[in-house]
């Protein structure tokens, strides 16, 4: 028995009494509805997006409050927030290929921007699975966990301690 261990593997294997069995690469299927969509929620502090994507023309509604379907360079007019939207694209190479309807509620347009560029690329690695190296690498599948740090007792601010005063 003593001359059939040779490493460290084989090792392994027969103390937890099963053989080394190499594992086969996770095999992930696209996930699409009856329209031929893909649907991802993106979050961001406190705002929360609802994103669908399918093949297009690059066509891009954002539901704002009225409930109407407007293009995203109205509702985030800021050229850095528009730029945050199309980084998912630019990243996978398919800019212009695909449609993306969102809704998006709480927060600012700073958080909202950043909910809707995680729902976008959770989105798009959902439609087509092999794009989902490229942003795993950027780290647009990784929600930002940051938020606002909560205001104690004691204190102005979360951290700010009221003025002093000597009188």
């Amino acid at each position: 028995m003593a001359e059939d261990i040779k490493s460290l593997d084989d090792l392994k294997s027969v103390v937890s009494g099963t053989a080394a069995v190499a594992e086969a690469p996770v095999r992930r299927e696209a996930q699409r509805d009856q329209l031929g969509r893909s649907y991802a929620t993106g979050k961001r502090k406190d705002a929360v997006a609802r994103v669908w994507v399918k093949p297009g023309s690059g066509k891009f509604l954002i539901r704002n409050n009225k409930g109407e379907y407007v293009d995203y360079t109205l509702y985030f007019a800021r050229p850095v927030l528009q730029m945050i939207l199309r980084q998912p694209f630019d990243v996978a190479g398919v800019a212009g290929q695909y449609d993306v309807m969102a809704t998006v509620s709480g927060g600012g347009l700073s958080g909202q921007a950043g909910a809707v560029k995680h729902g976008i690329s959770q989105a798009l690695q959902l439609h087509e699975p092999a794009l989902r190296a490229a942003l795993k690498a950027a780290g647009f599948l990784t929600r930002d966990a940051r938020v606002v740090e909560r205001k104690k007792y004691g204190k102005a601010k979360a951290r700010r301690s009221f003025q002093f005063s000597k009188r």
